[in-house]
């Protein structure tokens, strides 16, 4: 475990809280100054560096994003949006995670009676509400881990995923963006802050490790056409949660050639190879027991 890892282990969460906003305060400041010297990103900017980081026409594409980290946008999330649009093309299919939950899963869905999947907004960050707004972009009827896209695959990508028990099944987007040979874009976030296809691992396998609370869940879920409908699902164990070592991994990932780095403006990028990330996680549980909690194998 790294140093870090072990300071934020032993560190109170009012204090990490406390830390988190402090720094989205300086992001903040930094962007209002980058403002007012005319310093900001245009879409074209953004397609230039996203071209370079391997993204290209027809490409089915899953985002994680932070939108202080990529710099002063033009036109905020819309800028942004409209470049990985324009980039992948009419061909193309992009998703974002949108979940509603911003805190463990077991503290979400205690207090959380309902589901509304046209109206419970994204917490996953402003360039993901956004998304989730616009025309035409379909949006994966599941309680804690919802997906939306836009394309010829959102359809494919989000229709199966209500009903599942578990957010990261084989009929989930995230297992398809693999299955379909996507690619998995990591903007300004990493593995830790935002490793949702890393959970596809535990749902694939007779996973050896107890992630999920013991307890099934339900829960009313609002569909597109306004039908409540009643639901089970699991959440994770957050005993397990706090022992993720996601960032860990990355090394492990690029030596096997699925993950590599780019900037978009401002904002460190990893690129990953969506079927490449799964099956090198396959490879690893199943020869050295390697996960998001024991990083360096069974051993660790």
């Amino acid at each position: 475990m790294s140093l870090k890892d072990k300071l934020r282990k032993l560190t109170p969460t009012f204090i990490l809280e406390w830390n988190r906003q402090r720094k989205k305060r300086n992001r903040n400041a930094a962007l209002t100054a980058q403002k007012k010297k005319g310093k900001s990103y245009s879409q074209a900017d953004l397609e230039e560096d996203l071209r370079t980081a391997g993204l290209k026409e027809g490409d089915l594409v899953l985002v994680h994003s932070s939108l202080s980290r990529i710099g002063h946008l033009a036109d905020g999330p819309k800028t942004f949006v409209d470049a990985l649009i324009n980039v992948i093309g009419e061909r193309g299919t992009l998703a974002m995670p949108t979940s509603p939950n911003n805190v463990f899963q077991l503290n979400y869905i205690r207090n959380t009676p309902l589901f509304d999947v046209l109206n419970s907004p994204s917490k996953t960050g402003e360039i993901t509400e956004y998304f989730r707004k616009l025309p035409d972009v379909m949006r994966s009827v599941h309680p804690t881990e919802p997906v939306s896209a836009i394309g010829p695959k959102a359809d494919y990508l989000t229709k199966d995923h209500f009903g599942e028990l578990t957010p990261y099944s084989e009929k989930s987007p995230f297992y398809r963006v693999s299955e379909q040979g996507g690619k998995i874009l990591y903007v300004g976030v990493t593995l830790s802050m935002a490793g949702t296809n890393l959970h596809t691992l535990e749902d694939a396998v007779d996973f050896k490790y107890p992630v999920y609370y013991a307890e099934d869940f339900e829960i009313d879920v609002v569909d597109a056409e306004g039908k409540k409908h009643r639901v089970k699902t699991k959440v994770h164990n957050p005993v397990y949660s706090k022992k993720r070592r996601c960032d860990d991994l990355i090394p492990y990932f690029e030596e096997k050639g699925v993950l590599r780095h780019y900037p978009i403006g401002q904002a460190n990028t990893l690129v990953i190879d969506a079927k490449g990330f799964f099956d090198a996680m396959i490879e690893g549980y199943q020869t050295k027991g390697i996960t998001m909690y024991t990083p360096y194998g069974s051993e660790d």
